[in-house]
């Protein structure tokens, strides 16, 4: 979109915020002329508590205020499905929608890897935490155009072109609620509200929240049980708590935005969607963050089993896994995949440590583990990894006093930090990072270096992804090689 039409659409829907009752402070102004899209400014110094907009209910595009709510009623759909369905439906409609000029505003869909052409996708993303997911994404929305779309477009229940309910409309409307809606309150579910999805987000940074006018709690995280489908990931919460079920009150209270932070004169005014890692955002929201604090790297069980299985054997892995698992650990799931997150700062997560540690068990203490196994399984994990500890200590061979006492977390956490766990990290952070390819982290930060914001886009932020993920692997090596530098330092 051009400035000059960026311009006029934004008029238009100042225009249409007046005819609709959104009321927004003066002390804000809505820019259309950044190419990476409109953005809120602070005209005058915002200081926290500041009301800085209200916006009707009765004004979001929601599954409940659509012209296809009927529709979408009798066919029992509901979470982001439902309201992906009025978005298109709505879109569909043109200037008869009480929405257009809103609509007008928004991309025709936001660069979020789901609608990136399949074979720069694998390109891009190769190795990184998205890999997978976007293809899985990919098959399940088409899983569900299949099975709720078509039905809806063959029953004749909406006055609309099929092409106006085409698979890549699908796609493109979910990927405005993917980025842009709220889950409003339990009557309305998912929606798209006008203005507050203008906001650009800011990790820990907010200076707006949104609230409900007879409401002065802080809603953020309030879930409700909504019908969902694969990528339902609602941006943020605006809680209802005096909502009526039956929709007796729908429209009477407004959602308001309350200045939480202050912000200058000049300064951009940011929301949070939330505390997500840069995989998170770019999945969901089509954008990244350099240096995130809330980056992970995932290192899967399957690899942790390759590697045991490349030092020890198939019949080793598989008992000192099954054994780990018996104790009752696991590591985070997701698609029926097991896999153990690395954090930030290269710290390995604790079931990781402890699966590396019953791995490389010399065979007599792997068997005293065998025989006392049952009276290790705690109620609560915490108990279970203090048992652990105490096994530990019982058995080292050293009985150092370091072992003395250690039944917290990160007392486990230094027990578990020897040299051959720290060994087995260093292979797997290897293994991990090969998965990239040839080239070198300094050779991905060059290129990000080089690369521009507006032009490349898809280019950037995928490498903002793969390059936080790599200097969190480094980082994991520098936890693992600690190891023998702390005992060369205790024996010179």
């Amino acid at each position: 979109m051009d400035a000059a039409a960026a311009a006029r659409r934004l008029r238009a829907f100042k225009r249409w915020m007046r005819a609709h009752g959104v009321v927004c402070s003066d002390a804000l102004r809505l820019d259309a002329t950044d190419p990476l899209g409109v953005h809120v400014r602070a005209v005058a110094p915002l200081r926290e508590g500041d009301l800085v907009a209200t916006i009707p209910r009765g004004a979001c595009l929601t599954p409940r205020t659509t012209g296809a709510a009927g529709a979408i009623e009798a066919a029992e759909l509901g979470g982001c499905l439902a309201l992906a369905v009025a978005v298109m439906y709505e879109r569909a409609r043109g200037a008869d929608s009480p929405w257009d000029a809103y609509l007008q505003l928004l991309p025709d869909r936001e660069s979020v890897p789901l609608v990136w052409p399949a074979d720069e996708a694998e390109r891009l993303l190769a190795a990184t935490e998205l890999d997978k997911i976007v293809k899985q994404d990919r098959e399940f929305l088409c899983g569900d155009w299949k099975e709720c779309i078509e039905p809806l477009i063959s029953s004749g229940g909406l006055d609309i072109r099929p092409d106006d309910f085409s698979l890549d409309k699908y796609f493109s409307a979910k990927t405005l609620v993917s980025s842009r809606s709220f889950q409003i309150d339990s009557y309305h579910g998912f929606g798209m509200v006008p203005l507050a999805d203008l906001f650009n987000h800011k990790t820990d940074g907010e200076h707006v929240h949104f609230t409900s006018a007879s409401d002065d709690s802080d809603s953020d995280g309030e879930d409700y049980d909504e019908q969902s489908d694969a990528s339902a990931d609602d941006r943020s919460t605006i809680e209802n708590p005096t909502s009526s079920p039956s929709g007796s009150r729908v429209g009477d209270e407004d959602l308001e935005m309350i200045v939480v932070r202050d912000a200058g004169e000049g300064e951009e005014v940011y929301n949070t969607y939330g505390t997500m890692g840069n995989a998170a955002l770019l999945h969901r929201y089509g954008f990244t963050e350099l240096d995130n604090q809330y980056d992970i790297v995932n290192i899967d069980l399957a690899m942790v089993t390759k590697w045991c299985t490349s030092i020890f054997s198939g019949r080793h892995a598989r008992a000192r896994v099954s054994l780990w698992h018996n104790l009752g650990y696991s590591g985070c799931t997701s698609q029926d995949a097991e896999y153990f997150e690395i954090s930030y700062d290269g710290e390995p997560q604790p079931e990781l440590l402890i699966l590396l540690y019953i791995i490389t068990l010399k065979p007599d203490v792997y068997d005293k583990l065998i025989s006392v196994a049952h009276g290790l399984v705690g109620d609560e994990e915490h108990d279970t990894i203090r048992n652990v500890a105490k096994f530990v200590k019982v058995t080292n061979s050293t009985q150092s006093s370091e072992l003395n006492g250690l039944e917290d977390l990160p007392d486990v956490k230094r027990l578990l930090h020897s040299e051959s766990i720290c060994s087995a990290l260093l292979s797997l952070a290897d293994m991990r990072e090969s998965l990239y390819g040839s080239n070198t982290l300094k050779d991905d930060e060059e290129k990000l270096r080089a690369c521009c914001i507006v032009s490349e886009r898809k280019l950037y932020h995928s490498l903002v992804l793969r390059v936080s993920e790599r200097r969190i692997l480094y980082r994991l090596r520098k936890y693992a090689s600690s190891r023998s530098k702390t005992k060369k330092r205790k024996h010179p």
